[in-house]
C-alpha cells in the first residue's frame, strides 16, 4: 500500500528469518523500509523477489512491496542517514560457553555510529541478554556519537516460524523497552497501525486474531525488563515442552496416554493447552540458544537457575529415548533401512537449525542404519550439511521415502504427513512399522490400517494379525 502521512522511515539490519519478516510487515503497515544485509548474494536475490526462506505470506508481501516501499541494499551508511528508526535483527549465535555471541550486534552499532548525524532510535530486535542496550549505547558513544543523537530501545520479537508474518501483524502483545519518552513516541508511531486498529480495517489485511475492536496491547517497560521478557518467555515455553516430555515418559512406564493427560492439564485456564505436545524435543534457532543464554546470564549474576539445566537435559534425552524406541521395534539397528519424514525442526518451515530430526539421522547412521529422507521444504538446506552418500539419500515425496523400508520414522509435524493415504503407505513398506515422534496419527486407526505404530507417551498399537488374534 502507498505510504501514509504517518509513515516512518525504517531501516532493518539483517535479512534472516526475523529481519526479512519485520521488513515486509513494516511495509505492509504503511512504512518505508530499507533492509540492509552485508551478503550481496542475498541482497540481489531479495531484489529479484526471492524470499530465500519458506514462510507463509512472505512471497506475496515481498512481491507487493519489493523495490517500492521496501528496498534491499548493502549500504548501511545510506540506510542510517535516511531512517528515523533502525532495527537491529542480526544473528546472536550461541558461543561455546553458552553465552549469546553479540559480535554482530556490536559491529552493526559501530558502523551505525559512523553515519549517524540526526536523532535516531536504535532498536534491538535480535534476541539479546539483559544489559545489551547499555553496551550498544556505549559502543555508539565510544565511536563519537553525541548522547542526544540517539536512544536505544528493546523491542523483542515473539514470532513462530511458519506463521511469522501473521504473528507479527496479529501479536499477543508488542513489548517496547524504553527509558526515553521520545523514543517511546517513535515506537508507538511505528506500531500505531496495529495498536490503533487501522490496519485491520483494510480489506486486504492479513487475517488473524486481532481486529479493529480488539487490537494488540502495547506494553512499555524498562529496557532491561524487555530484554528479560524475551529470554524468560522462550525459556518458559521450552520448560513446558520438556515438562510434558518428562510426563510422556512416565505415561509410557505406566501405560497411560499422555494426550489424555495433556488434555486434562490444558483445560485448566492457569496452564492452557499450548506447548503441551510431547515429541522428540524442541529445536530451532531460538529455544536451545535462548535457554543456554538465559542460564548463562543467571550464572554471571550469581543466580542459581539450575532448573534450566534440567530442561536442557530432558530435551537431549528425548532423542536417545527415540532411538531406543526404534531399536525396540526392529530388535537391532545395524543394516536396517529407515525412512524419515521430516528434516526441519518443526512443520511449515525450512529451518533446520538445531533440528532434532537432523541430529537423529546422524545418530541412526552412527548405529549402522541407512536413511532415505524427505521434507516438503527443508531438503536442500539439509543437503548442505548432510550430503547424500552411501548411507543417506533423499526422496521427492513421502511414498517413495517409505518404499521397502524396515520402518518409517516421523520426525517433523508437517500437516502433509498427517494426510497420507495409509493403505498406500502400508503397501509400499517392507514392514509396516511406523515410529511417530510427533504423534500425528491415532493409534487405533493405524492398527486398523495394518501398522505397528509406536508414538510418544501412548501405548503401542499393533495390527490384529500381528497379535495372533
Amino acid at each position: 500500500m502507498p505510504q501514509s502521512s504517518s509513515s516512518i522511515q525504517i531501516a532493518v539490519i539483517g535479512s534472516g528469518y526475523v529481519g526479512l519478516v519485520a521488513a515486509v510487515c513494516f511495509a505492509e503497515m504503511g512504512h518505508g523500509v530499507i533492509c540492509v544485509d552485508n551478503d550481496e548474494r542475498k541482497v540481489k536475490a531479495l531484489q529479484s523477489g526471492d524470499t530465500l526462506i519458506h514462510e507463509t505470506y512472505l512471497p506475496e508481501l515481498l512481491s507487493r512491496y519489493c523495490n517500492k516501499e521496501i528496498r534491499f541494499t548493502t549500504d548501511l551508511a545510506e540506510a542510517t542517514r535516511e531512517s528515523q528508526a533502525i532495527f537491529i535483527a542480526v544473528g546472536t549465535p550461541q558461543s561455546e560457553t553458552g553465552d549469546a555471541d553479540l559480535s554482530y550486534v556490536e559491529a552493526v552499532a559501530c558502523e551505525i555510529a559512523r553515519s549517524l548525524t540526526k536523532y535516531t532510535v536504535i532498536v534491538e530486535k535480535s534476541t539479546v541478554p539483559v544489559y545489551t542496550n547499555e553496551w550498544i549505547s556505549r559502543a555508539l558513544v565510544r565511536n563519537g556519537v553525541p548522547r542526544d543523537l540517539f536512544d536505544v530501545v528493546s523491542n523483542p520479537e515473539f514470532l513462530r516460524e511458519g506463521t511469522a508474518v501473521a504473528d507479527f501483524l496479529h501479536p499477543d502483545r508488542i513489548v517496547v523497552g524504553s527509558d526515553s519518552p521520545r523514543a517511546s513516541e517513535v515506537l508507538a508511531g511505528i506500531y500505531s497501525p496495529l495498536t490503533g486498529g487501522s490496519y485491520y480495517q483494510r480489506p486486504d489485511a492479513i487475517g488473524g486474531m486481532c481486529s479493529a475492536a480488539l487490537p494488540p496491547p502495547l506494553l512499555f517497560t524498562s529496557t532491561k525488563s524487555a530484554e528479560i521478557i524475551k529470554h524468560a518467555s522462550n525459556a518458559f515455553l521450552a520448560l513446558k515442552i520438556s515438562f510434558i516430555n518428562a510426563v510422556s515418559n512416565l505415561c509410557e512406564a505406566t501405560d497411560a496416554n499422555v494426550e489424555q493427560v495433556a488434555n486434562g492439564m490444558g483445560l485448566d485456564s492457569r496452564i492452557g493447552p499450548k506447548f503441551l505436545r510431547p515429541g522428540i524435543g524442541y529445536g530451532g534457532s531460538c529455544f536451545p540458544k535462548d535457554v543456554a543464554a538465559f542460564r548463562s546470564v543467571a550464572d554471571q549474576m550469581g543466580v542459581d537457575f539450575s532448573l534450566l539445566t534440567e530442561v536442557e537435559k530432558i530435551n537431549a534425552q528425548q532423542k536417545t529415548r527415540f532411538v531406543r524406541k526404534v531399536r525396540t521395534a526392529l530388535w537391532t539397528l545395524r543394516g536396517k533401512k529407515l525412512g524419515v519424514l521430516g528434516l526441519a525442526f518443526k512443520g511449515e518451515t525450512d529451518d533446520i537449525r538445531e533440528s532434532p530430526a537432523v541430529e537423529l539421522i546422524e545418530m541412526f547412521i552412527a548405529e549402522g542404519c541407512s536413511i532415505i529422507a524427505y521434507d516438503p521444504a527443508a531438503t536442500s538446506r539439509t543437503q548442505e550439511i548432510l550430503p547424500a552418500g552411501p548411507k543417506l539419500e533423499y526422496a521427492d515425496d513421502a511414498y517413495s521415502t517409505a518404499k521397502d523400508v524396515d520402518a518409517l520414522l516421523i520426525l517433523t509435524d508437517w500437516m502433509e504427513f498427517a494426510k497420507l493415504d495409509l493403505q498406500r503407505l502400508n503397501s509400499t513398506m517392507r514392514y509396516p512399522i511406523v515410529v511417530d515422534g510427533r504423534n500425528l496419527f491415532d493409534p487405533g486407526k493405524m492398527a486398523a490400517a495394518g501398522f505397528t505404530y509406536i508414538s510418544i507417551g501412548r501405548p503401542a498399537a499393533h495390527p490384529t494379525r500381528e497379535l495372533g488374534a
